[in-house]
């Protein structure tokens, strides 16, 4: 079965205003003719202009109107350059025009301040005069979504056995003037007077936001050998569709075309009714993020004796000679990507399974990595990585390996942010383990009670041990239930296997990891109903 939300175009795509104020000027007698340009890093020293502004004659303090777009990836680190050069000639080419300084930084740090003021340097450390840039970012998008419930009568009956299995597939018509599948709804059983359920598709996949598009839809009888029957068509658009929101049903004659060719009494295979129709506004993950909300990031690192003594050449925990190993690569690859979304950039690191200096008693569930259980916050990744250089060496491997405490640790926490019922804060807990999970139904119990606050879980699996627990708890293949049978509220695990990506480049494993957290964050606030923030209108 397609999973139509792969379909759809889920690239966020934004746009970025730019203007500068104190540019140096190069012309003599006059002042600069700015335009900037906008690149973005293609990997070590090379950079691809994506975009560049109109120029500006004779300003040192441009804004310009022509806006810079590029697609925006949360799981991914974006490095951007701007350059703001003096033209002076007609060629394209920018190695003859005046240098008025740049500024390198992420669309991450654009995106969570919204709108970014710097300075601008001539190069690392050389400032351009008093000039500076303000780069204030939007994101392009129509956030409309259509919801519609649909119910037939009469259909025609295509088993000779029992009734007709009935689903409906809607399809817009592209440019190209082909039909683009843009929904399937599910089959009705049996049943020749079906009632499907509502559904909710955004308005620019359902007629890429033109409520006037073309709009195809088909009825058929599902078999399970795929070869399904089709009862009838009808064609409409959006604006049609409409007609049903106030409260009267908008009917459409079934036709197949075969039978209206042979039959002139030919009326109909069935009528299809829209019984409601409604177009709602759906946020994005953009604009929690530039309404001002934080995502809070903790670490929780496996130290139990699965792993190996640490000051042996096998043990995951083991630091070669760069000082590396595992856990550290994959934290600094997915702590690169959350940092920036992150204001204070404190980020509280726990172990677990492990026995501490100085008496080495009981394993402790859930340790500030710092040793300061008062104070567990890291500055930066730098801040973790360091840390855990420093205790490794006075840490005793122990077990079992139990997850619930840190988990439950971390939902005390965002539940106390929930209370303030807004969309201000959304935490997302690292766990860095070798697998041999001990506490599995404490785990599944506190997950199931996590998934109705503001946190998803990261599970990175790093050894080469079977993970077969840890897929259960990411739930992907069937719904994680508690030790009681309560389902998650929604589905907040994400678990990847490091060894999968060891030769791959770093930036992968974020990928991976982060791909699915902008989508649980959009779907934790709209199941508590609640709506961006409105960011703070900065002077």
């Amino acid at each position: 079965m397609l999973k139509l939300s792969q379909m759809a175009d889920c690239v966020s795509k934004v746009e970025l205003t730019v203007s500068c104020s104190n540019l140096l000027d190069k012309d003599v007698g006059s002042k600069s003719d700015p335009l900037c340009v906008l690149l973005q890093s293609s990997g070590k020293d090379s950079w691809t202009e994506l975009g560049r502004t109109e120029r500006i004659e004779n300003t040192s303090s441009p804004s310009f109107s022509q806006r810079l777009r590029l697609d925006y990836h949360f799981e991914t680190v974006q490095n951007l350059k701007l350059g703001v050069y003096d033209i002076d000639n007609a060629s394209r080419d920018l190695g003859d025009d005046d240098y008025l300084g740049g500024v390198e930084l992420t669309l991450g740090q654009i995106v969570s301040s919204k709108t970014l003021t710097r300075p601008l340097q001539l190069k690392k450390g050389k400032p351009a005069g008093k000039g500076s840039i303000t780069i204030t970012a939007e994101e392009i998008k129509d956030n409309r979504s259509i919801q519609l419930e649909l119910e037939a009568k009469n259909l025609d009956k295509k088993d000779t056995f029992g009734k007709s299995d009935p689903f409906l597939e809607f399809f817009k018509k592209g440019d190209d003037g082909k039909w683009q599948l843009v929904h399937r709804t599910e089959v009705v059983k049996n049943n020749l007077n079906p009632s499907w359920k509502k559904f909710t598709v955004p308005l620019q996949t359902f007629c890429s936001s033109d409520l006037e598009r073309p709009l195809k839809v088909d009825c058929s009888d599902h078999d399970s050998d795929g070869s399904h029957d089709l009862i009838g068509s009808f064609t409409t658009k959006v604006s049609e569709l409409q007609k049903a929101a106030s409260g009267s049903p908008v009917a459409f004659d079934c036709i197949h075309p075969d039978k209206q060719k042979k039959k002139k009494s030919y009326k109909n295979s069935g009528v299809v009714s829209v019984k409601s129709c409604k177009l709602a506004t759906q946020h994005s993950f953009l604009d929690y993020v530039m309404g001002g909300c934080q995502i809070n990031f903790t670490v929780g690192i496996d130290f139990t004796g699965s792993n190996g003594d640490p000051r042996s050449p096998n043990s995951l925990h083991y630091l070669s000679p760069d000082g590396l190993n595992q856990y550290l690569t994959a934290l600094w690859s997915v702590g690169q990507v959350v940092q920036d979304y992150d204001t204070d950039k404190l980020f509280p690191a726990f172990g677990f399974g492990a026995k501490l200096p100085p008496d080495y008693q009981a394993a402790h569930h859930e340790f500030a990595l710092n040793f300061n259980p008062s104070n567990p916050n890291c500055q930066g990744i730098q801040g973790i990585v360091e840390a855990y250089r420093m205790v490794l060496p006075q840490l005793r491997l122990s077990g079992p390996t139990n997850f619930s405490p840190i988990i439950n640790h971390v939902a005390s926490i965002a539940t106390g942010a929930a209370q303030n019922n807004s969309a201000s804060q959304y935490f997302v807990l690292l766990i860095l383990t070798d697998g041999e999970i001990t506490d599995l139904d404490q785990t599944r119990d506190a997950i199931v009670r996590a998934s109705r606050l503001p946190l998803s879980i990261i599970i990175v699996g790093v050894g080469p041990a079977d993970f077969k627990a840890m897929e259960l708890l990411d739930g992907d293949d069937g719904v994680l239930r508690s030790t009681v049978g309560e389902a998650v509220a929604r589905d907040i695990v994400q678990f990847v296997p490091f060894l999968k990506f060891k030769d791959a480049p770093q930036a992968t494993l974020a990928q991976a990891v982060l791909a699915e957290v902008p989508t649980q964050v959009v779907s934790y606030f709209k199941m508590r109903g609640l709506q961006p923030l409105k960011p703070p209108v900065k002077a």
